[in-house]
């Protein structure tokens, strides 16, 4: 039995080869797709599982309550982690890092090479899952200078030298330290990717009097639980924990489990609020829906030739086939079907995966060695062929035997409507999908195009490195003599991202208990200049100024000083040893946008301390090609400061970079909605080209009594057509409501426009009168006297 429907399942497949094409093809595209985001999404939810103690690890976290505004930060006090560890029962161990990862020149010789990384306390290799290839990690900062570096960086620096445990490598060219281990280097999808870790407790001496002080907030704090610890009764001693040793402050400490760094590392109002737990979901539901899709393709072509196997049905019922084994018949060839849609997805998924992973950030493999991949490969088999497949199958058991025989008309009318309730629900979805894409590109048009308060174009950062800063003046003079460069600034942060921030600022008129989070950032004469931002009322700082006292501002703080100009206004400012320092306002400068990009930026200050500054900005001239101008800055910067490689930043690519998840949806739903559309067209195709095929015959007689092949193309394309607008019907309002769901999260958005709906509308009707017309105007143009006679 079960050889003969195999046979006779593989013959109809043969005899139908453009249709089975058409599935088969189909399936592979919805599969492929799936199985790009499937592969996506495990990677986002195995986020930091290379960590065995992920359970039970957290990063204590502040929330800062600013009149009413609560804001979260990763920031801890410095002296937090072994004050918790020591007074909090249920907590066995802390550890402590840098929030920031410093770029160190690693120098062997004459190999000078850049690695990024952090300092660490001790407990961080106990805590975390961080193997070593060389070394001991419980000895690893034996010596105050001491440093762990990853595979990848002991191969850059040492290359394929071996036994690199025990060696000496200078650091900055400064300070000699001592490699004492060699770590594993950690997978993509690990938190902690570092390339070398050096002790906390030399960065706690090097900062003592900042990190001693409770009321500021720097480095990161990790904290491991016991098994059986209340996370809640732990959260309860933490509130107050700072405020107990600092009146001054009113930031309050919380655990966040390392199971929602990844996926719901939102804040809102000091509560989480979602994060990429939002894009896994809606991605996940992308890719059923794409699946869902191809599997329509499936049952609309298996129903739509429904009268072609209904003698074959017929027959099987008069030799005593029963409808049990009817069904199982059909969807054992929608599963056959499927099966091969999945290997041609497997060898798909393998040739595009190297293209598509870096589109999304990640490495991406099919990883057929994986019991869970192979059994996805089988559930998505199963559930493609039974879905696709249980419709045809009980519809096409149902035949009545003798009717068929006798060559009565089937009543069609059912699957008819079916099938074109299922056309319309196909590109509902493609239009849907066109929608969003549109509105998407245009929300981060919008954002991108918006102005920031500073010119990005031709603007470029480089860390200063070594000597430079002592040599800033000569520097500069140089850079300027080359005809190349416009002006230069400096500053400590990059402007385009938060820097450090203070609500101890007071000011006559300012009302009792207000807090305002204003960030503060050190800059020198020529930096607003170099930025590009408008200076709207006093004046810059003076050139060669020494004043620490003057400031300038911008123009939100300004406003919040009460009216009038705000130049000659005195704030008053506590320092970290409770001392009052007396700021006088000498400028003040537009508004800029930093940090996010899609709201309203905190006010700014602006001190006169360029002998602190970190980063030193430079302006292209208009006039000089952008090749030319960085060979002439690199040659200049070398001179200077030869010890060290030539790097620099264009400002306009940070400034993309801070897009990536918008730019990573745009990107996706750009290519779903048209492989959507290009499913549907598959099977608009398929059925197009059977609809011409049943009509055969009354397209000949139509021929002859003179109708024209357009009157007929148009009789053939029209049916269809009218889906597709009803689709439009049916997916505008969708689309309307997803987008503004969508929207609601960026305070800085664009209006939905009634030209999108218009645009995607029209385009799926052309792409479909496209599809359609090829099969309409070739059956039109058939021989009449051929179809008549065939008949």
């Amino acid at each position: 039995m079960f050889k003969s429907y195999l046979k006779a399942t593989l013959r109809s497949l043969w005899k139908n080869k453009t249709f089975s094409f058409l599935n088969i093809f189909g399936l592979a595209i919805g599969i492929v797709c799936a199985g790009v985001i499937f592969l996506w999404v495990e990677d986002e939810l195995n986020y930091d599982n290379v960590h065995l103690k992920k359970g039970r690890l957290y990063e204590v976290m502040t929330n800062s309550d600013y009149a009413g505004d609560i804001r979260t930060f990763g920031s801890t006090p410095g002296l937090a982690g072994p004050a918790i560890r020591e007074e909090i029962p249920g907590i066995v161990n802390s550890c402590r890092m840098t929030d920031f990862s410093p770029s160190f020149l690693f120098n062997t010789g004459d190999k000078p090479v850049y690695a990024s990384g952090r300092y660490v306390d001790a407990a961080f290799f106990s805590m975390f899952t961080i193997p070593f290839i060389e070394g001991n990690p419980a000895t690893a900062f034996k010596e105050p200078y001491s440093i762990v570096v990853s595979q990848q960086a002991a191969r850059n620096i040492f290359g394929d030298d071996k036994n690199i445990v025990g060696r000496r490598v200078k650091v900055d060219n400064k300070q000699e330290f001592l490699v004492s281990g060699v770590m594993k280097d950690q997978p993509e999808n690990s938190s902690f990717r570092f390339e070398w870790v050096a002790s906390f407790d030399l960065f706690f001496q090097q900062n003592k009097a900042s990190l001693s002080v409770w009321a500021n907030c720097s480095p990161l704090t990790f904290v491991e639980l016991s098994p059986r610890a209340d996370v809640a009764a732990i959260n309860k001693q933490l509130y107050p924990f700072v405020q107990r040793r600092s009146k001054e402050t009113n930031n309050h400490l919380f655990l966040f489990s390392m199971n929602d760094w990844r996926l719901y590392n939102k804040f809102d109002n000091g509560k989480q609020a979602g994060g990429r737990i939002t894009y896994v979901r809606m991605f996940s539901i992308l890719a059923w829906i794409i699946l869902l899709i191809a599997c329509i393709n499936f049952m609309n072509l298996a129903t739509a030739r429904s009268e072609k196997r209904a003698r074959e049905v017929g027959v099987r019922k008069v030799m005593g086939a029963d409808k049990k084994g009817l069904v199982m018949q059909f969807i054992g060839e929608a599963i056959l079907m499927a099966a091969a849609g999945c290997a041609l997805a497997v060898l798909l998924l393998a040739l595009i995966l190297p293209v598509a992973g870096p589109l999304l950030g990640k490495t991406l493999v099919v990883g057929l060695g994986n019991p869970v991949h192979i059994a996805a490969l089988l559930v998505v088999t199963l559930l493609c062929g039974l879905i696709a497949g249980s419709y045809p199958a009980f519809y096409l058991s149902s035949f009545n035997p003798v009717s068929v025989l006798k060559g009565a008309n089937l009543k069609l009318g059912g699957a008819g409507f079916i099938r074109r309730g299922l056309v319309v629900l196909q590109f509902s979805v493609s239009i849907i999908l066109t929608v969003c894409t549109v509105v998407i590109y245009q929300q981060i048009h919008y954002v991108k195009s918006r102005d920031i308060g500073f010119q990005k174009e031709r603007l470029i950062s480089i860390d200063l490195k070594g000597d430079m800063l002592n040599r800033y003046d000569a520097i500069k003079q140089e850079l300027l003599r080359t005809g190349v460069v416009e002006n230069i600034g400096l500053s400590d942060h990059p402007t385009l991202y938060d820097g450090n921030n203070t609500s101890s600022l007071s000011w006559q008129g300012k009302p009792e208990n207000s807090d305002l989070v204003v960030s503060t950032r050190l800059a020198s004469p020529g930096f607003f200049n170099t930025m590009g931002m408008q200076l709207i009322d006093g004046k810059d700082f003076n050139e060669g100024s020494t004043d620490k006292l003057s400031v300038v501002i911008t123009a939100a703080l300004a406003k919040k000083m009460g009216t009038g100009s705000a130049i000659g206004k005195t704030i008053e400012m506590t320092t970290d040893d409770g001392a009052p320092l007396f700021l006088t306002v000498t400028g003040v400068v537009k508004d800029y946008v930093y940090g996010n990009m899609y709201g309203t930026s905190d006010p700014v200050l602006f001190y006169n301390m360029p002998q602190v500054a970190n980063v030193m900005y430079l302006r292209l001239k208009a006039s000089v090609a952008p090749e030319k101008a960085i060979a002439a800055i690199e040659k200049v910067i070398t001179a200077a400061s030869p010890a060290y490689p030539f790097g620099y930043t264009f400002v306009d690519d940070q400034f993309d970079n801070m897009f990536q998840s918008e730019m990573l949806v745009n990107r996706l739903s750009r290519v779903f909605a048209i492989l959507a559309l290009i499913i549907s067209c598959l099977g608009l195709f398929g059925l197009a080209a059977y609809t011409a095929e049943r009509r055969t015959r009354e397209i000949g007689i139509r021929k002859v009594l003179g109708a024209s092949v357009a009157s007929i193309t148009t009789l053939l394309s029209g049916e269809f057509l009218k889906l597709v607008l009803i689709s439009c019907v049916v997916a505008f309002p969708f689309a309307w409501w997803a987008m503004s769901v969508w929207l609601q999260q960026y305070a800085y958005r664009v209006a939905i426009q009634w030209w999108v709906f218009l645009l995607a509308g029209l385009a799926a009707v052309a792409i479909s009168l496209l599809t359609i017309s090829f099969q309409s105007v070739k059956a039109a143009l058939m021989n009449p006297v051929k179809s008549l006679r065939a008949e």
